[in-house]
């Protein structure tokens, strides 16, 4: 993802016919692929409470999810994802209150930032793109990834890039209607793949972040205290 982008995107539980449906409202599929995410944090999980989210994916690098504007109520997310290592070396000092370590590796400062593996899962991806009836074909398509990861749970993502906080109602717009042509809930929350695996195998640091969320919540005045976690 070009460094800068805002993603919006929601979350849904898909069916036995998902691919089907996408296929019938012209969406094309752009590739299948299987990838390693491990996912870093302190003992006291201080990145992911503070609702930022650093992984390394196979083949890929370093990301780290920072979260974007509030304000638009609904069963979504709105994240800024970082790249660039220097900047998430950057910002990982600023969320962590620590000294400014330099533009060095992510590698090289989880040491001294305290951070460590605290989940590694493999997943199973399809990719589709497609643009919805009655938009401008020049418009940025809409993209839905279909993941199902090993450890038995299978979860679907709709998502649009906006470079500005002025076209997130537009791209939520859209990501409403095409939920809706997949036959989602309007108001469905299905929660990352991540917050599933500590649910199962790491059920103290679960709790943790869901006492952190739901204060974050009751302050923000927003939504499910589930929903935005990862």
């Amino acid at each position: 993802m070009a460094q800068g982008l805002i993603e919006v995107e929601q979350k849904f539980l898909p069916g036995p016919g998902t691919e089907e449906r996408l296929q019938e409202l012209g969406g094309t599929l752009e590739h299948r692929v299987t990838f390693r995410d491990t996912y870093y944090d302190t003992p006291e999980l201080s990145v992911m409470r503070a609702d930022h989210w650093l992984r390394q994916r196979e083949d890929r690098g370093w990301e780290l999810k920072c979260p974007g504007a509030a304000g638009v109520l609904g069963p979504h997310t709105e994240y800024k994802e970082v790249t660039a290592e220097p900047a998430i070396v950057a910002q990982l000092c600023k969320v962590l209150g620590a000294e400014d370590l330099g533009a060095g590796s992510v590698a090289v400062v989880l040491g001294p930032l305290g951070l460590q593996e605290v989940a590694s899962f493999v997943t199973k991806r399809s990719t589709w793109k497609l643009v919805l009836l009655g938009t401008d074909e020049e418009e940025p398509q809409l993209r839905v990834d279909l993941d199902t990861a090993d450890f038995g749970y299978a979860v679907g993502e709709v998502e649009a890039l906006v470079h500005e906080e002025v076209e997130v109602p537009a791209a939520l717009e859209k990501i409403h209607r095409l939920s809706s042509m997949l036959g989602v809930p309007a108001q469905e929350t299905a929660p990352s793949k991540l917050i599933v695996y500590l649910q199962r195998f790491r059920p103290q640091d679960y709790q943790r972040l869901l006492e952190a969320n739901s204060s974050r919540e009751r302050l923000q005045g927003t939504g499910h205290p589930d929903n935005s976690l990862g």
